[in-house]
């Protein structure tokens, strides 16, 4: 095809509200470098990565729970996903799919034309095990909130699959975190797992995901969107946050205690959820919406031999199990809405609102 000197495109002007969010008809259209390959943009998924680099909720200066508005005081050398600055103006957008329309000199030939999902994670493809020299695809380079993306060709991967590109942009950003988390915590047969923030994106994921791996999943979930969830079968759903949690979970389970939590919510139920691991239980997390401020009690951690895990970064071959997963149909899309890029603003205050389940995607 001809690629068009300039294209519509969401730019990120500052930290801040929706407002330094400016969309521009008439941006220019990026060229690959040698290493690079440029993706026609079919589709881009949002997550919680975008809003909190916008608002620049990462900053340790920030307590609250995430909002998706401004922050009273926000550290400027503090407020992105790695604890640094990022440069402006930037285009974000994580989860973008494609095809394939031009390639740098250095780039696999065989990509061309292809329809590729970015993986998220940006390395040094000469050590690209160190989680000191990783980025974010859409923080620290542009990304999918525009009609034409470029990435390293060794950050594609081509998918085969009957599914839209709306359909397959609510999985890079959400699943790879599922399964990163799942992995730091070693979750297989015979485990239950306690899901929480269910109706989510990651947390949708995480229920596909753990049962994919063989274990029993229980999740934690408003109950409107009760019936939504159901649709990925898990063993059982509860209320957002039950009043006595162990008896919520005999009565649903036939026991009061889960050997794994998969947390993204964090926040004033923390404690709750500890209380219900086994001992030698484990718990991971990858996210913290109601708030990053929890209270532990250390004695609860030592005495009943608990492991906790953080995981953000991820392994290089998680996003490619991934594609794996989606083209065996081992994993179904939960896409909640689509909104032309246009409307940016408008799919971003829907998903801050949390009243959707599963993802919200952008149309370039």
């Amino acid at each position: 095809m001809t690629v068009p000197r300039t294209m519509k495109a969401f730019v990120l002007t500052g930290h801040g509200g929706p407002e330094v969010l400016q969309y521009h008809a008439d941006w220019p259209t990026p060229e690959p470098l040698p290493d690079q390959i440029l993706v026609k943009v079919g589709a881009c998924g949002l997550n919680n990565t975008d809003i909190n680099t916008r608002s620049g909720w990462y900053s340790k200066s920030v307590t609250d729970a995430t909002t998706g508005d401004a922050y009273g005081e926000v550290g400027q050398e503090d407020p992105s996903w790695g604890g640094a600055a990022i440069a402006f103006p930037r285009i974000q957008g994580a989860d973008a799919v494609g095809r394939v329309v031009a390639l740098g000199e250095n780039a696999d030939p065989a990509l061309m034309g292809k329809r590729v999902m970015i993986d998220c994670w940006l390395r040094d493809w000469d050590d690209p095990f160190n989680k000191d020299k990783t980025g974010y695809f859409g923080s620290e380079c542009d990304g999918g909130f525009a009609e034409f993306s470029v990435a390293d060709y060794r950050n594609v991967h081509p998918v085969e699959s009957a599914m839209s590109d709306a359909e397959l942009a609510t999985f890079s950003c959400s699943y790879s975190t599922a399964e990163g988390t799942l992995s730091r915590a070693q979750v297989g047969d015979g485990d239950t797992v306690l899901v929480t923030g269910a109706s989510g994106g990651v947390g949708s994921a995480l229920i596909q995901l753990a049962k994919r791996r063989g274990a029993r999943v229980v999740c934690l979930a408003s109950e409107n969107k009760h019936e939504e969830i159901a649709r990925l079968n898990p063993e059982a759903i509860l209320p957002r946050a039950p009043t006595d949690l162990p008896s919520a979970l005999n009565d649903a389970i036939g026991r009061d205690t889960v050997s794994v939590v998969a947390d993204v919510v964090g926040g004033d139920y923390f404690a709750s959820v500890i209380d219900v691991l086994e001992r030698g239980g484990r718990y991971t997390c990858s996210g913290a919406i109601a708030g990053p401020m929890v209270s532990l009690d250390l004695r609860t951690l030592y005495l009943r031999d608990l492991t906790f895990a953080g995981s953000t970064v991820l392994p290089p071959h998680i996003f490619a199990d991934l594609v794996s997963y989606i083209e065996q149909g081992e994993v179904q899309p939960m896409l909640a809405a689509t909104y032309p890029l246009e409307q940016l603003h408008q799919a971003q205050a829907s998903f801050v609102e949390k009243k959707h389940t599963g993802n919200i995607v952008v149309l370039p």
